[in-house]
C-alpha cells in the first residue's frame, strides 16, 4: 500500500483505520486481535484513537487485543488524541464537557493512553479540538517533555482552522505534521476556507474523518444528497465500480494534498472498499463533477 511521509521517521498507511466505535463492535479480545491482523494484512498499519472514544474505553479495548500479540506493535503506527474532557462514569472526576490543553492535562492523558494501549510510545499525538482557553506556551511545553521522554514521537492537531494551526505551530519546537479534519463531498467547508490549503502550504498531509459523511450521502433525502448520488453513480460507471463508497474514497485519494481517509468500520468489506479505491484515479473533470454536485452549481 502507498505510504504517506509526514516526517523523516514517520510514514503512515494511506488508508487509516479508526477505532472510535470499537466498543460497539461486540468483539472478544481474541476477535479484536483477529480483526487488527486482518486489517494489517491489507497493509493498513495505522490506527487512529482518541482518549474519549467509547466513553474512554476504546483505547483499552485495543490494548487488550494488542497485549495478546505485542509483536504487532513494531509494525503499526498508533495515533491518539487528547484535549476534550467529557463527563463519564469512567472519569467521575470530570464535572463538565470542556477542553483542556494544559501541560498537566496533556501529560496525564498521554500517560493514561500509554497504559491503555499497552505501548511505551505514541507515534502521533493530536490535540483533538481547538481550545479557546489554550495557553500555547503550556501546550508546547507538554509536547517538548513528551518528546524528550520518548513517549510521543510526533505531534499534530485535529479540527483546527488555518489561523489556529498557524498560531500553535508558532509556539512549538515540535512541527505539527498533520491536521485531522472532516473531508467528504457532502461537506466542503475545509476545501473552501483555507484549511486544506494550509496542509499543502505546510506539506502536512491531512487525515479525513467522516469520509463518507456519516452515511448522509447514501441515506439523506434532500436535493444535495440526491445530486451527489447521481454524480457518484455517473463517475462510478466511468471508472468501473457500482459502489458509491469506492468513488467517494477515490475522490479524496485523487486530491493532491495526499489526504488519508479514516475508515471507522468494524466490517472488513467496508475496509476493502477504501483499499480498492487506491487503484482508481479521477480526472480533474470527474473530480469536479462531484464537487459541483455538492455546490449545486458550476464553479465560477
Amino acid at each position: 500500500m502507498e505510504r504517506v511521509i509526514l516526517a523523516e521517521d514517520l510514514q503512515l498507511s494511506r488508508i487509516i483505520h479508526g477505532m472510535m466505535r470499537l466498543n460497539e463492535w461486540n468483539l472478544s479480545k481474541e476477535e479484536r486481535l483477529s480483526f487488527i491482523k486482518e486489517v494489517m494484512e491489507k497493509e493498513i498499519t495505522t490506527f487512529d484513537h482518541a482518549d474519549i472514544y467509547g466513553g474512554y474505553q476504546c483505547e483499552e479495548l485495543f490494548g487488550e487485543a494488542l497485549g495478546l500479540d505485542p509483536s504487532l506493535r513494531k509494525n503499526m503506527e498508533i495515533i491518539t488524541k487528547c484535549g476534550i474532557v467529557l463527563p463519564s462514569s469512567n472519569r467521575p472526576e470530570h464535572k463538565s464537557h470542556h477542553y483542556n490543553t494544559s501541560k498537566k492535562h496533556i501529560i496525564q492523558s498521554v500517560e493514561q493512553s500509554l497504559t491503555n494501549l499497552k505501548t511505551d510510545y505514541i507515534d502521533l499525538l493530536l490535540i483533538h479540538r481547538p481550545d479557546p482557553f489554550m495557553n500555547p506556551e503550556d501546550t508546547a511545553e507538554a509536547f517538548d517533555q513528551l518528546h524528550n521522554e520518548g513517549k510521543v514521537l510526533h505531534f499534530g492537531v485535529s479540527n483546527f482552522k488555518r489561523s489556529q494551526m498557524k498560531m500553535l505551530e508558532s509556539y512549538t519546537a515540535q512541527p505539527l505534521v498533520t491536521n485531522q479534519i472532516e473531508l467528504n463531498p457532502y461537506n466542503l467547508e475545509n476545501f473552501e476556507d483555507g484549511t486544506l490549503d494550509l496542509s499543502l502550504e505546510m506539506q502536512a498531509p491531512p487525515m479525513a474523518w467522516s469520509p463518507l459523511a456519516g452515511g448522509q450521502l447514501f441515506e439523506k433525502e434532500e436535493s444535495k444528497a440526491e445530486r451527489l448520488r447521481k454524480a457518484l453513480k455517473q463517475i462510478g460507471s466511468e471508472i468501473g465500480t457500482d459502489k458509491m463508497d469506492e468513488v467517494i474514497y477515490s475522490w479524496l485519494l485523487s486530491h493532491p494534498a495526499s489526504i488519508m481517509p479514516i475508515v471507522g468500520s468494524g466490517k472488513i468489506e467496508r475496509v476493502d472498499a477504501a483499499v480498492a479505491a487506491l487503484k482508481m484515479k479521477l480526472t480533474p473533470h470527474q473530480w469536479y463533477v462531484i464537487y459541483e454536485a455538492s455546490l449545486g452549481h458550476e464553479v465560477p
